[in-house]
């Protein structure tokens, strides 16, 4: 294969993912590579300046080349992974690690940034360039530069472990997903669940079960059946296997939905289908990985010379110390507390003398609070979902941020990596381009779960002009049927707005340098500003009325369920909290005062934080842990917490335009200059109070979920 017709490694314009295979990935990273050794000894060499046109930008550049190709590759592992691709993943993922390593402990580059820093041209720099070298050189020493020889080849060691280890963690979580499947054949075992739902189930059998209909764990099915589904037993049954992913429970849970399949259909059809993948579950059991995670993010603090992972994690952040981010959360628990056990008694005292559910169980929970949902308010999820088909979603969030930021967005045409994903153009209300947007929304079984954003190309100043930024917006929801349109719940309306929050924080950045530019350079736990404060906006009514329209009648969402909507709000919202506090506690003394290797286990401190937070607590077997992609897979370890505290700041500068009109291009105006377009060039803190007129305060997020005692 000649390298010049490599699609990794052209960088003329947007990726062209149809035409990348995984036979060019290794020839790609290790040209890519020897250019970034190159180009780090030719800029070390003492002969080079230490200024940042001679040094800091073709630096800059060299790398920019490597981050951009194997962002595609990490981004192809993510929604459309094959074999093939996960081993040639996996097999350069470790030079990519190493390299990164080495930048951290290269002397002659630190010393390079420092001579910047020191030198007279640095007071001449602009706030943002000078941000940068101080981040610069504040990740040096968070990778271990001033570690001695022995000290830093451990810590080198440390960190490819980690990451082959994140990675091996996530493919077991999405291994163990797929692998997981119910064929019911009596659709009596199926009622409750709303017809759009069965229909694609229907689909999903296939040839395997062309009389029934297939249940998996991928959200579109799974939480619809939670929700849904009268059957207590398959609740039962599919919760069990959910919370039971990648862990060395996970085989019996496969096991006893095979007995209950059995027990609708012919026992040897089932037990023929899926025994291979109850022996294959084996493999799959995270809990190994997670005590080896935890014991080299402890020794590798303590090389850097912290008492535990988390005093090392929020060094960037902006919450200052663990002791503050516990303290924090612990008051957000006790405020929670009465509103949490209020939702549950209420909860269970509805289920047993409405449902006949004397003891409510935790796959009854789902099921009991829709019930509790439709009765007090009177409309179901599934009534409100007929409204939000996909083009009308799309089509109201972007005359949303229009109006707000003055820009537009339009349809355009690029080349993708899947036929369902939507291309877009973003450009200035003079027709300036401003970004690029690829839209992502169905699942599928080679996409990893959740919803996420992700860059494709930073913004930057080059020689010859500005780059845009290039986003990627991914999502899980369940996609059209048969003739129908996409439908989209509420709740994914508002993951929609969040992960386009994070969108427009990357794609309307107005700085030049990729160390600040969008995204970067942003503290992790102000990150979720912008993407929580986008959430608010599915909420009011000058914002539904004009993204909604009936699938099969084609009228607007009525405002007599819109009011009923609102209504519901915070039905249960304090038992929400708590949920989000257990999980971050449970991170953050994880990551902060627990013993890895000791006679506790992470499932003994979960036990711990329950007890103290949460009013629902699961069966034994479940194994939470075993799926936290978030702390264990992603980049959320010790930073779990930035969710709740980011959102103390989108709540409290949601309230500005709740003072002056939600659709007020002024305050929106405000909101880009002060917090969209300045990314990581200054401190999330100033910019907020910049655009707040004052520091931030936690009662309109009490408020907001109504938890504000009169």
């Amino acid at each position: 294969m000649k390298i010049d017709a490599n699609p990794l490694l052209d960088f003329a314009g947007l990726p062209r993912f149809a035409a990348v295979k995984p036979e060019h990935i290794t020839p790609a990273v290790d040209l890519l590579l020897a250019d970034c050794r190159a180009a780090l000894a030719r800029l070390t060499d003492p002969a080079t300046p230490a200024t940042w046109h001679d040094f800091v930008e073709p630096f800059e550049d060299a790398n920019e080349r490597l981050t951009r190709a194997w962002g595609v590759v990490g981004h192809l592992h993510g929604v459309l992974d094959s074999p093939a691709l996960r081993d040639a993943y996996n097999a350069n993922q470790p030079k990519l690690v190493q390299y990164w390593t080495e930048l951290g402990h290269d002397e002659r580059l630190f010393a390079k940034y420092k001579a910047l820093r020191a030198g007279a041209e640095f007071d001449r720099l602009d706030a943002a360039q000078r941000r940068i070298i101080e981040h610069e050189l504040r990740d040096f020493r968070l990778a271990g530069a001033e570690l001695a020889p022995e000290r830093k080849r451990r810590f080198a060691e440390i960190q490819d472990e980690l990451a082959k280890l994140a990675t091996r963690f996530s493919e077991n979580v999405l291994d163990a997903t797929n692998a997981f499947a119910l064929y019911v054949e009596d659709r009596a075992e199926l009622a409750g669940i709303p017809d759009d739902v069965l229909a694609a189930a229907r689909a999903a059998a296939g040839r395997d079960s062309p009389e029934g209909w297939k249940i998996t764990l991928q959200a579109p099915s799974y939480v619809p059946v939670i929700q849904y589904a009268e059957s207590r037993r398959l609740r039962e049954r599919i919760y069990h296997a959910y919370s039971t992913r990648a862990s060395e429970e996970y085989p019996r849970a496969l096991a006893e939905a095979l007995r209950f399949e059995a027990s609708l259909r012919g026992p040897a059809t089932a037990a023929a289908r899926a025994a291979p993948d109850a022996e294959r579950a084996r493999e799959w059991d995270n809990t190994p990985l997670i005590a080896r995670m935890l014991e080299l993010r402890k020794e590798a603090a303590g090389l850097l010379g912290f008492a535990s992972h988390a005093e090392v994690s929020l060094v960037p952040k902006m919450a200052e110390s663990p002791r503050e981010v516990l303290d924090f959360l612990h008051d957000l628990a006790e405020r929670s507390a009465p509103f949490a056990r209020r939702d549950y008694a209420e909860l269970v005292e509805f289920a047993r003398a409405e449902l006949g559910l004397e003891k409510l169980e935790t796959w009854d929970v789902g099921y009991a609070a829709e019930k509790l949902r439709q009765k007090r308010y009177a409309y179901s999820e599934h009534e409100v979902k007929q409204y939000f088909p996909e083009h009308k979603v799309l089509e109201g969030m972007f005359r949303l941020v229009q109006t707000l930021y003055g820009i537009r967005i339009e349809p355009d045409r690029a080349e993708t990596w899947h036929p369902d994903v939507r291309f877009f153009r973003i450009a200035d209300a003079d027709g300036a381009l401003v970004g690029q947007l690829y839209v992502d929304l169905y699942a599928r079984e080679t996409k990893r779960g959740g919803a996420w954003m992700d860059e494709a190309m930073a913004r930057r100043r080059r020689p010859d002009g500005v780059q845009p930024p290039v986003a990627y917006l991914v999502c899980n929801f369940p996609g059209p049927v048969n003739d129908k349109p996409a439908l989209f719940t509420h709740d994914d309306v508002i993951t929609l707005f969040h992960e386009f929050g994070h969108g427009l924080h990357h794609l309307l950045t107005r700085v030049d340098y990729l160390g600040a530019s969008g995204i970067h350079g942003v503290e992790w736990d102000a990150v979720e500003l912008p993407s929580q404060f986008m959430e608010n906006f599915c909420w009011e009514w000058e914002v539904l009325e004009h993204m909604t329209e009936h699938v099969d009648t084609g009228a607007p969402l009525p405002r007599e369920l819109f009011d009923k909507l609102v209504a519901a709000k915070n039905f249960q919202a304090g038992m929400q909290m708590v949920r989000q506090l257990e999980f971050a506690l449970f991170d953050m003394r994880l990551h902060h005062d627990f013993a890895p290797g000791g006679a506790r286990t992470p499932l003994d401190l979960l036990d711990e934080v329950r007890r103290k937070v949460a009013v629902i607590v699961p069966p034994a077997y479940n194994r939470f842990p075993n799926s936290f992609s978030h702390i264990f897979g992603g980049g959320y370890a010790a930073g779990y917490y930035s969710y709740k505290w980011a959102e103390v700041l989108s709540a409290d500068a949601y309230s500005l335009f709740e003072e002056r009109g939600v659709l007020d291009p002024a305050t929106g105006r405000r909101f880009r200059n002060e917090v969209l377009a300045v990314g990581g060039s200054r401190p999330a803190m100033e910019s907020f109070t910049l655009f707040r007129g004052r520091a931030p305060n936690v009662d309109a997020l009490l408020r907001h979920n109504g938890m504000m005692v009169a």
